[in-house]
């Protein structure tokens, strides 16, 4: 499933049913559902906050295959910034010592079994995947 949206936080109040619907039509386990669902908020928040000024929309799309969820989300008009390269965080540095930034990427990267970046033509397309427990 597919759908796209518009570059707007205010969207998310969309996208959240949409993922609601994707989980079900997938039957996916409580833990993908969780998953799914702070990942796509997170890289749609940062598509929005750290482009909104892009043309298009951005889309946002699930699938399953047996006991693996794809999750891709696609800014057709981005400038380059591969998530998969951001330094990692020291969830054990007290919080003073913490830099601002760079911890929802932390956590996308840690529910997701896999992260993959591609940027072409002015494209930014994410790709998650996770393995799921249940079967369906």
């Amino acid at each position: 499933m597919e759908r796209h949206f518009r570059r707007d936080i205010d969207e998310l109040a969309v996208i959240v049913p949409f993922l609601s619907e994707a989980a079900d039509v997938l039957e996916l386990d409580s833990g993908a559902v969780f998953a799914l669902n702070m990942v796509v908020e997170e890289l749609f928040t940062n598509m929005v906050k750290y482009n909104g000024m892009g043309a298009d929309d951005i889309m946002v799309g699930v699938e399953r295959n047996g006991d693996w969820m794809t999750v891709h989300l696609v800014d057709f008009d981005s400038e380059p910034f591969d998530y998969t390269e951001s330094k990692e965080v020291d969830i054990s540095a007290p919080l003073h010592a913490r830099k601002p930034g760079g911890l929802g990427i932390h956590l996308v990267k840690r529910f997701m079994d896999e992260v993959m970046y591609e940027y072409k033509d002015r494209k930014t397309t994410i790709r998650l995947g996770k393995k799921l427990t249940n079967h369906a």
